[in-house]
């Protein structure tokens, strides 16, 4: 989903999709954790979706459409994106068939504003309306987010797990796994991790998450939940390095694996 129109600082990660899939060309299909290859459950890439250039309310149906079609197909849905905003647009198709969801959000920022620059779909307030379809939400990794948002949290008694309580609670896998339904969906925003594993992306953050903690918490999650859907948002490809771009890779086969292993 190579769309990157309401973003405000770097622009690019509609290049991201791309890179992702480059990069994954040279993921080894073997996984060391479980001594399996998880590439035989069937992996199908689709065609990329175009810009809906009327503006992004529009995008999202276009987006939605698009995706209740794979979950209508009995698919596994994992989105690549572009920006962030695409994630309200396949919460929504996938609710279309599972009830009751509950959304784990991997993210630097908590993405709560009710609208940013005019726009209601903008990346900046995507998991306001991820909330607005009335599901649970469960955000990990943050560490930076504005005055209103803190205002929204504490409103609706609404606690992320920061980042910095990642380092200071031993107890924070268990606490976001029973903090989630039994039907999740997994939004992860590549700043969530540390730009020193993740430096490209449009507004990379300081003090973040590393690789075993995101793949311990994803595990975890798929041994104690369904995961039935997920999406990986914000890759912005820089020249000369593939740093970013393959952990991001890695990281969607890993993901597969889990799910697959303790499905």
């Amino acid at each position: 989903m190579p769309y990157d129109a309401t973003v405000s600082f770097l622009s690019g990660t509609r290049l991201g999709p791309r890179a992702v899939i480059t990069a994954s060309r040279q993921v080894e299909e073997f996984d060391e954790e479980y001594g399996r290859e998880f590439h035989a459950c069937g992996i199908a890439t689709l065609e990329p979706i175009a810009p809906e250039t009327a503006g992004p309310s529009q995008m999202h149906e276009r987006l939605y459409r698009a995706a209740r079609k794979v979950v209508r197909d009995g698919k596994f849905l994992i989105g690549l994106g572009g920006e962030h905003s695409i994630t309200s647009a396949l919460v929504r198709a996938v609710l279309s068939k599972h009830r009751r969801l509950s959304v784990l959000q991997i993210d630097a920022h908590a993405d709560l504003r009710d609208q940013y620059e005019g726009s209601r779909f903008s990346h900046a307030a995507v998991m306001r309306r991820v909330l607005d379809l009335g599901t649970s939400l469960v955000p990990v990794g943050i560490r930076n987010y504005s005055l209103e948002e803190h205002r929204f949290m504490k409103r609706h008694r609404f606690r992320p797990i920061t980042a910095r309580e990642t380092r200071e609670n031993p107890d924070w896998i268990q606490q976001a796994v029973e903090s989630l339904g039994p039907k999740v969906y997994v939004t992860i925003d590549i700043d969530g991790f540390d730009p020193a594993y993740a430096p490209g992306t449009g507004t990379p953050e300081p003090g973040g998450l590393d690789w075993f903690q995101v793949t311990d918490l994803l595990k975890a999650v798929a041994i104690e939940r369904r995961i039935v859907g997920a999406d990986l948002v914000e890759v912005l490809p820089i020249p000369g390095s593939v740093q970013t771009e393959f952990l991001a890779a890695r990281l969607i086969y890993k993901l597969i694996a889990h799910v697959e292993a303790h499905r």
